[in-house]
């Protein structure tokens, strides 16, 4: 047992645990593993099989562990933006399908627009979102407010 051994590998373990909480992905808990795997081997085995023991068991760690984590991350619903489709915005940049421009803001929150039917819509006028695509509210230009309060919602967020 060679004392630099164990501190190596302890030092190798406290590193990749503290990377693991400082992002918000899993990256480095395989290593983690292999590190505390190596760290225990460091008391009876040479440090060649040491270095065996954490490669092996980082990458078997990572093998049986990558495909369920890939799984669960593809289960998570991120948002319920389609909820939106029917409220109320403000054109905050005038929309040109010629030109490909035009932003409307939605609940204080900016986003790329076009119109439903192609026409045109000046900053400042009301329209309803009617369907969401990517980053893009697709919106119906709409000559009144259905509330009356909703105008002034709209105003205060569009000065935000």
């Amino acid at each position: 047992m060679d004392a630099g051994q164990l501190i190596l590998w302890a030092v190798v373990f406290v590193l990749t645990v503290i990377l693991e909480l400082a992002t918000a992905q899993i990256v480095s808990i395989w290593f983690a593993a292999g590190a505390l795997a190596a760290f225990i081997a460091s008391f009876f085995l040479p440090f060649e099989a040491q270095l065996i023991i954490f490669v092996l068991v980082s990458v078997l760690f990572l093998v049986a562990t990558r495909p369920l984590l890939n799984k669960m991350k593809k289960s998570v619903i991120i948002t319920d933006i389609k909820n939106e489709i029917g409220s109320q915005a403000l054109v905050i940049e005038d929309i040109s399908e010629k030109n490909k421009t035009g932003r409307a803001r939605l609940n204080g929150v900016d986003w790329n627009a076009r119109t439903i039917d192609g026409s045109c819509v000046n900053a400042g006028e009301p329209v309803i979102v009617r369907d969401i695509t990517g980053t893009t509210l697709i919106i119906e230009k709409v000559a009144v407010f259905d509330d009356p309060d909703a105008e002034m919602d709209i105003w205060s967020k569009y000065n935000k």
